[in-house]
């Protein structure tokens, strides 16, 4: 008798896990995704070179080239849904879109709302060099030296972390980034700290008068958002994103927006 409430326990079990699975697919947003034909993404066109519009009004992007080759990857058509910022995450909570890909930090006060996947890409403090020093300075460490002049912003959080992180160095702080960056290129200030984004388009603007030391030394990871509840979809995600890193598209996304300038006559 024990032997057959014990067995009739585990094909209880059994079922209930079976159709718990079955459950959570039917309802993911993955599986809707494929069924609709569809992928709708949540963005807000206002941060370059991650989102923004062209001069056609077209949505353009880092972000956009990702979203474009994942909606290819399910066979699906892509539906850009350009969202303003402080509702996006509402948006995604309420099913306007399916998932949010628009350079958002992963933050705890975020992840109580949504799920992220893994970062693709990290955002933090990078340095502008003057090039007769890519011999000598090959990271921050290197600028850590009291015979090394440094600019940034005052008060942004390049401000703090060069403070941190470069406490010899001789700090220079100015009221906008475009005056400390320039300082670099006049040859008063040997590396100017500032966010990713603002270092590389500034790179590529300024090729051959500033390098680009584009490994972030802060840590603020992006990552892509998805409902809560979802294991399938953000299974699907972490995966596509390190395939993409493996097989070589993201450094061709990456390159185009982040080192090259070609794409800023299309936004300007």
């Amino acid at each position: 008798m024990k032997k057959c409430i014990a067995a009739a326990a585990m094909i209880f079990v059994a079922g209930t896990g079976s159709a718990s699975a079955t459950d959570l697919w039917d309802e993911s947003a993955l599986n809707k995704v494929l069924q609709r034909g569809e992928l709708q993404v949540c963005v807000e066109a206002g941060y370059m070179p991650f989102d923004m519009r062209n001069k056609k009004g077209d949505i353009v992007g880092f972000d956009v080239d990702i979203a474009k080759s994942m909606a290819k990857a399910m066979d699906v058509k892509l539906d850009l849904r350009n969202t303003a910022w402080d509702g996006i995450i509402p948006a995604l909570l309420t099913g306007k879109c399916d998932m949010i890909i628009s350079g958002m930090t992963i933050t705890p006060e975020r992840n109580l709302k949504v799920n992220f996947t893994d970062p693709y890409i990290v955002v933090g403090q990078t340095i502008l060099l003057n090039p007769a020093l890519k011999d000598d300075v090959k990271s921050y460490k290197d600028l850590n030296d009291e015979k090394y002049r440094v600019t940034t912003k005052l008060g942004a959080t390049s401000d703090y972390a060069t403070k941190k992180y470069m406490s010899k160095a001789k700090l220079n702080l100015y009221e906008t980034e475009s005056e400390a960056a320039l300082e670099v290129i006049n040859g008063n200030a040997d590396a100017f700290v500032y966010d990713l984004p603002y270092n590389a388009i500034y790179a590529s603007q300024n090729m051959g008068k500033v390098l680009h030391l584009d490994q972030s030394f802060t840590y603020e990871p992006l990552g892509m958002a998805v409902r809560k509840g979802d294991p399938d979809f953000l299974n699907f995600l972490n995966n596509y994103i390190a395939q993409i890193k493996g097989d070589g598209s993201y450094d061709k996304f990456y390159k185009k927006w982040f080192v090259n300038d070609a794409w800023l006559k299309a936004v300007q």
